[in-house]
């Protein structure tokens, strides 16, 4: 079931996007996005969190997800980052390792009639595919790169609810299209350990 949007909300929205996607056949794009439902799913159901109540955009080889008007920022922020981190953990240790970008923003956003429009879902999807997050990734040795706007950091990481720690987060800054974004990348756990 995937929740209806009604006139204009103010909601976090988060995005996710697998690495290396496109450049694997039709079967392994298959079994990736497998992979990648499965994954979503136990870091929401371990996050406590019902993806069943979220308003999902299927990207292919990632989604764009609006939570519910009374979901818990910092817990997403925490929670889901460290479950999602987590289910791919254990991907890997299966030996089928799946290594994505995540990135979360809350703004404005309705439904359109060929998806989502508004500010909140332009900013999360530049946030999430920016050269500098990509790059973050592929020099990483961890399965995933978490990038928030510098907005949700301000509102939300800098609270420090739910164990977040600020100080795991670093600011960046790119361009596209003439426009400026601004956001915050971690690469760890975005939690005191």
């Amino acid at each position: 079931m995937v929740t209806p949007l009604h006139g204009l909300v103010y909601r976090l929205v988060v995005a996710v996007d697998v690495e290396g996607y496109s450049k694997l056949d039709a079967l392994d794009q298959s079994l990736v996005q497998a992979r990648l439902s499965d994954v979503l799913d136990a870091a929401a159901r371990n996050a406590g969190l019902d993806r069943d109540l979220w308003y999902r955009q299927v990207r292919g080889d990632g989604e764009l997800a609006v939570l519910p008007a009374d979901a818990d920022a910092a817990w997403v922020v925490a929670r889901f980052t460290e479950q999602l981190a987590r289910a791919l953990a254990d991907l890997r240790a299966a030996g089928t390792p799946l290594r994505m970008r995540l990135a979360m923003h809350c703004g404005p956003l309705t439904a359109g009639a060929f998806g989502l429009v508004g500010d909140a879902p332009i900013v999360t999807c530049r946030l999430l595919d920016a050269k500098v997050v990509r790059g973050e990734l592929a020099r990483s040795d961890d399965d995933l790169v978490l990038v928030i706007s510098d907005r949700l950091f301000a509102d939300v990481v800098r609270t420090r609810f739910h164990d977040l720690d600020p100080t795991r987060f670093r600011p960046t800054r790119f361009r596209v299209k003439s426009t400026w974004y601004s956001g915050y990348l971690c690469t760890v756990a975005p939690v005191r350990g």
